[in-house]
């Protein structure tokens, strides 16, 4: 007779230490998240997943004034959430970048929709770029960011998926002295941070990301 716990006991038995240690540590969050990482596993489900297999375009434009000036923030946005689907979701074919940011600046527009009827796509990934700033005061950075995520279904015309997230800030719980990381460095840090944020409402991810971003700051 196998003798052996059972994987669902050495979860029970990982657990209980990992809480046990949250107990004597006075409240620690991360090792809470841990504990129900190494329970549940390691994924969750993707909020919407109607891009599978789909023709897509991704557009980000800025929508206020303030953001006019540095319109390379949403380009390098729209290019890199356009790499993170394309790595993680099924048969998806993402329209190339340079051609989408092609079509943009040389065609008047005011609707995703046309975008996505003139590139011959099947859905579109629109996000709206409300704010955008990487400073906290004049030698230090911490990201933040507003944005509102849309999905439109270039056949039927309907939107079809909507997300307004809570402000991204980067990192979460401190900030990073100018005289550590060079502005464009920083910059292209948040980006990446912001991006996948945006794509992974499409696919399963990792829930401890969150957790690790102060970690993944540059300081």
């Amino acid at each position: 007779m196998n003798s052996r716990p059972s994987l669902d006991c050495r979860h029970l038995l990982v657990l209980s230490m990992l809480l046990a240690a949250l107990a004597a540590a006075g409240g620690c969050t991360s090792a809470l998240a841990t504990a129900v990482w190494l329970v549940k596993g390691p994924d969750i489900p993707a909020e919407y997943d109607g891009l599978r297999a789909k023709r897509v375009v991704v557009v980000c434009r800025p929508v206020t004034s303030s953001l006019y000036a540095n319109p390379g923030v949403a380009k390098d946005i729209s290019r890199e959430i356009s790499r993170l689907l394309a790595s993680n979701v099924s048969k998806i074919e993402v329209v190339d970048q340079q051609k989408v940011a092609e079509w943009v600046d040389t065609n008047t527009w005011d609707d995703y929709l046309e975008i996505g009827k003139a590139l011959e796509a099947d859905m579109v990934v629109a996000v709206d770029l409300e704010h955008f700033t990487i400073y906290e005061g004049q030698t230090l950075y911490q990201g933040k960011a507003n944005l509102t995520i849309q999905v439109y279904d270039c056949k039927t015309g309907e939107m079809v998926f909507e997300r307004t997230p809570p402000q991204m800030i980067y990192p979460p719980n401190h900030v990073v002295s100018t005289s550590d990381v060079q502005e464009p460095d920083f910059r292209r840090e948040f980006v990446g941070v912001l991006s996948d944020e945006v794509a992974r409402h499409f696919y399963p991810h990792d829930p401890r990301a969150y957790w690790a971003m102060d970690a993944r700051a540059m300081h």
